[in-house]
């Protein structure tokens, strides 16, 4: 039997748990006991449901590379009472019915239906490769959409769709393809205006049917491993992106330099080309940060080499670009050529480094250096040694790395062979199981390697593929995409898609790898990228060139313009991330987690949130002067005319070629920086805070620190609240403040939009301000100065100091 069929027929054939016999707590766990099966329910929180089957009356040891090591412990107090024939599990926010047969339904605690079994847990032996084919069937909810699984190239609604993870070197992939690089088994269910996650934490080719075969079934099974899932309540769509995480981790704030525009292309070679294009930035005042150099800086492939007839001194030359304000990433991939004279395959011989074949050879594959092995980055000693590689390399003076083909990839033959063996930390199997964490744990390595060379400073890594939990090593881009209007609306769903699924600092490939794109595309392109945390152009080497002046003066200017907004909106940006690091909060934010109770945002994709405040919508056709958006409730100021839209409406907006639609939330303060050529360039004299005005509470954070270094988990930090609680007669500032980050600057630029009325002066902390002339009925907004640390504001109109 297929195990990819799930009909009804072949659920009736397959094995089933049995009537359970008994149970008994221990600790934060219950454990249902049937003749053979087990189910045991572990209490994360009173949110968090851990579910985890075992049709033969043992479990093997419990190890996971999703779950943080560190996971807190919240000591939750729960209740099991035996109610008729039925199990119930009760903490303070959810009750779990379960049956004697062990099917599940997962109530709030006013009753309300949240998730039940159809069939649920069942399985199959799989003779042909041994242990299990698991299955767990879940009934869908009248209405019920279906969001997640990370880098998808399609629709962000996933109902009646089949998908799968199987990391997957994917060039020119197309719309609908599947499965990508990325290995993220984790979705987001929402139905009457609440939202559950599921994610299934197991490592084997997973697969989702989200009412594909059967329009009221969502299953999901494996070919292997235990039937090992979370349920995740919420009931907001935010919160159980913020508890999936909880368990699976977030980031470390990255240096702010790493949110600056970054120019790449297969390949930059040699040093004087890099020279060219730095240069041509620092003379076009294009701003960038970064320069990332592709697998052609290596002596023949080989990694941790340079080549010395490209690059005859690359200490040198990093120096000099840092000194004109580039940070210099390189690239590292998996493969490590077959060369006795080479360090790297010697010591990885000596040591037994890399993987084997189940009869005992090495695995063997070509890619770029010719044929290769492949370190087996699943043992911890192999990372470790990985990790070290990077000391001597870095002492060059590179800021961060770039690992790709890590799927992983071999030429001719997709991947490794299923019978390749890993040491998967001490629990040795088959790469059906490894094949998904492969990419995930050299991104490991590389950030332990590159966080211990670059300390104090932080850390910077991008991977192509990865599993639950890269977040926490890792930036990630969307792969080897194409320069079409479709691939920028492809790049827009897989950037939203992720960063729901844990993975905010995500980007694409702006203009696309693959092709040549027009002027126009790659401005829309960049004009979007501008909102994606990871921002980087990046292009391949047997097409045009993709530098921003590549597409004649007009389009140079448009794309400059569109950087320097970037640039402007880093403090936002950064504050954005801070709460994605501290909260697991996603960045990039669908319009259905801004106004889930909405159904009409149940299949809007085009438009997406940065943070809650700020709505963006790419433009993605050619040669379009306007398009239809939709906003979230409330009210939103359009960013380019401050002109004020009022949301769950569709409407028309402009999109001249040298805007995108960008919408701020009615009582937000946002910052921002001066325009500069690189982070740090100048000293920031002024900071402006441009506030929105609204006739409701509304609060806004700014978060500041040093920018780099880890002084920050010292309290060398700064985080201001500013809450807006303005009226028809008045404009009314305050500002809160915690941490002893000391900002270079001492003033506030106060850029007010639309107040209500004409303002003749203003109050800063009890001192009276007159302004020097009225302002008149056409200006839409009003400026002053004012000192960082004030702690009240009020704006008053004619008639408002009597």
């Amino acid at each position: 039997m297929n195990y990819m069929q799930l009909g009804r027929e072949e659920v009736r054939r397959k094995m089933s748990p049995q009537i359970v016999q008994r149970w008994e707590k221990d600790g934060n766990k219950l454990y249902l006991y049937c003749p053979e099966t087990i189910l045991e329910i572990s209490i994360i929180t009173t949110q968090i449901l851990r579910f985890r089957f075992s049709p033969e009356g043992r479990f093997d040891d419990d190890f996971s590379y999703a779950i943080q090591e560190d996971l807190p412990s919240e000591g939750v107090s729960y209740q099991v009472k035996v109610v008729g024939d039925q199990y119930h599990l009760i903490t303070e926010e959810l009750i779990c019915k379960i049956t004697k047969t062990l099917k599940i339904t997962i109530v709030d605690k006013e009753g309300r239906l949240i998730n039940e079994d159809e069939h649920g847990f069942h399985w199959e032996a799989y003779r042909e490769r041994g242990g299990n084919i698991v299955y767990c069937s879940k009934r869908i909810q009248e209405q019920e959409n279906f969001y997640g699984l990370g880098d998808k190239p399609r629709e962000l609604n996933l109902r009646g769709m089949r998908l799968e993870n199987w990391g997957s070197d994917t060039y020119g992939f197309e719309k609908q393809r599947d499965p990508l690089y990325k290995n993220i088994p984790f979705y987001l269910g929402l139905h009457h205006g609440m939202a559950y996650g599921i994610f299934l934490d197991n490592t084997f080719r997973t697969n989702f049917d989200f009412g594909h075969e059967r329009g009221d079934v969502c299953s999901f099974w494996a070919p292997g491993g235990e039937m090992n899932y979370y349920f995740i309540y919420g009931p907001e769509l935010t919160k159980v992106s913020e508890r999936y995480a909880y368990l699976t981790g977030t980031p470390e704030l990255p240096p702010l330099w790493s949110l600056g525009y970054q120019q790449s292309k297969w390949s930059y070679y040699p040093e004087s080309k890099v020279k060219e294009i730095t240069g041509e930035m620092r003379a076009r005042k294009i701003p960038c940060d970064v320069i990332n150099i592709d697998i052609d800086y290596m002596e023949g492939f080989r990694c941790f080499t340079w080549d010395k007839e490209r690059f005859p001194d690359p200490k040198q030359m990093i120096q000099e670009l840092a000194e004109d304000g580039f940070k210099t990433v390189v690239i590292i991939d998996p493969g490590i050529k077959k060369d006795k004279d080479y360090f790297v395959y010697q010591e990885g011989i000596e040591n037994g480094y890399f993987c084997r074949r189940a009869d005992g050879p090495l695995m063997e594959g070509e890619v770029w250096p010719g044929m290769c092995y492949f370190p087996d980055f699943t043992d911890p000693a192999v990372r470790t040694w990985w990790a070290s590689l990077y000391e001597e390399f870095m002492s060059s003076g590179i800021h961060g790395v770039w690992n790709d083909m890590n799927e992983p990839a071999v030429f001719g033959i997709g991947t490794f062979p299923d019978d390749t063996r890993h040491d998967f930390d001490g629990h040795p199997c088959s790469h059906r199981k490894a094949h998904n964490v492969y990419g995930m744990q050299m991104a490991r390595a590389t950030y332990e390697g590159v966080k211990e060379a670059v300390y104090p400073r932080r850390p910077v890594v991008l991977t192509r593929s990865g599993y639950s939990g890269v977040q926490r090593y890792s930036a990630v881009w969307t792969g080897d995409n194409i320069a079409t209007w479709e691939h920028l609306w492809i790049a827009n769903m897989q950037c939203q898609r992720l960063s729901i699924s844990g993975i905010s600092f995500c980007g694409s490939d702006i203009g696309g790898f693959i092709g040549d794109p027009s002027g126009e595309l790659y401005l829309r392109w960049v004009q979007m990228a501008v909102f994606h945390p990871y921002f980087r152009t990046h292009s391949s080497g047997d097409h045009g060139d993709q530098e921003p002046w590549s597409f004649g003066p007009e389009i140079t200017d448009l794309v400059r313009e569109a950087i320097e907004l970037r640039y402007k909106l880093l403090p936002y940006i950064y504050t954005v991330f801070w709460k994605y690091t501290n909260k697991g909060t996603p960045m990039l934010m669908p319009l259905v987690y801004l106004d889930q109770e909405n159904k009409e945002t149940y299949y809007r994709m085009d438009e997406f949130g940065l943070g809650k405040d700020l709505i963006m919508c790419p433009v993605i056709g050619e040669g379009e002067s306007s398009r239809q958006m939709y906003l979230p409730k409330g009210h939103w100021y359009n960013y380019w005319t401050n002109e004020v839209q009022k949301g769950r409406e569709e409407f028309t907006v402009e999109t001249p070629i040298n805007q995108t639609p960008m919408f701020v939330r009615a009582g937000t303060i946002l910052p921002h920086y001066p325009v500069q050529q690189y982070v740090g360039e100048k000293k920031i004299e002024q900071l402006t805070l441009h506030a929105y005005y609204h006739h409701k509470e509304a609060h806004s954070d700014m978060y500041e620190d040093s920018g780099d270094f880890y002084d920050h988990h010292q309290g060398n930090f700064m985080i201001r609240e500013f809450i807006q609680k303005s009226s028809k007669k008045e404009f009314k500032l305050t500002q809160q403040s915690e941490g002893r980050y000391n900002s270079e600057y001492n003033e506030y630029e106060l850029v007010i939009h639309g107040l209500p009325f004409t303002a003749a002066g203003y109050i800063v902390d009890g001192e009276v301000h007159m302004l020097s002339s009225t302002p008149s009925s056409d200006d839409v907004t009003l400026t002053i100065v004012i000192n960082k640390n004030f702690e009240e504001l009020k704006v008053k109109p004619l008639g408002g100091f009597n």
